[in-house]
């Protein structure tokens, strides 16, 4: 697997557990945790390769899209 394939993975992996996630926590159907996922900052961070976000974990990747679902807002990380 090369380095674009690696990042496209998980990137990718990371979108479907966000989704599941926001499925579960704020009982949204999928067409709106996409949505909610899609438009969001953190998807943006998520992409971008000199964030390295993409190599954390869902669920901290998770708590940062929830803290801006939930106040419009990403949180300060320091």
């Amino acid at each position: 697997m090369t380095q674009q394939e690696r990042f496209k993975h998980l990137v990718n992996f990371t979108i479907d557990e966000l989704t599941t996630y926001l499925i579960k926590d704020f009982r949204l159907d999928t067409a709106e945790a996409l949505n909610i996922v899609y438009s969001s900052k953190t998807l943006e961070l998520l992409q971008n390769k000199r964030t390295g976000l993409y190599d954390q974990s869902p669920g901290y990747v998770y708590h940062l899209l929830k803290k801006e679902y939930k106040t419009g807002r990403l949180p300060q990380v320091n």
